[in-house]
């Protein structure tokens, strides 16, 4: 199934990271993200690697491990790697697809570009990150 700009938008305006968004930019989002088609068993994020990349579910199911236990089955409309759009920290979980998934992509390269042509943007997502994770800070 191939995802229309409306139904990518409506994916990733569930993604909390976009929460501040307006519809116009919940469309720049979208229009740099990737359908790509994944087959069962492969690894999408690695923990302790370096994340470059984000992904939300639209078929398919894939399983969130974190050393080697399984935390969680994750399915349409689900998304892991957000944080990875703005920051070098390393995964904290192995995502491997437990069936074929397909799902939107967006690398941090071009969320960095999207984000340097709209300062407005860059300011509603960062404060998302920081509400996000300001609950784990000191």
């Amino acid at each position: 199934m191939i995802l229309r700009r409306d139904a990518k938008v409506k994916l990733i305006s569930r993604v909390p990271l976009f929460e501040g968004c307006s519809a116009r930019e919940l469309a720049q989002v979208a229009a740099i993200a990737q359908q790509v088609e994944v087959p069962e068993g492969k690894v999408l994020i690695r923990e302790g690697e370096p994340g470059n990349d984000f992904y939300a579910v639209v078929e398919g199911s894939v399983e969130v491990r974190r050393q080697k236990r399984r935390i969680a089955t994750l399915t349409v409309g689900d998304f892991v790697g957000e944080i990875a759009l703005l920051t070098n920290a390393p995964r904290t979980a192995t995502v491997r697809s437990s069936s074929p998934v397909s799902a939107l992509r967006m690398t941090r390269q071009g969320f960095s570009t999207l984000l340097d042509a709209s300062p407005s943007m860059r300011e509603k997502v960062l404060k998302a990150l920081a509400d996000r994770l300001a609950p784990n800070a000191l």
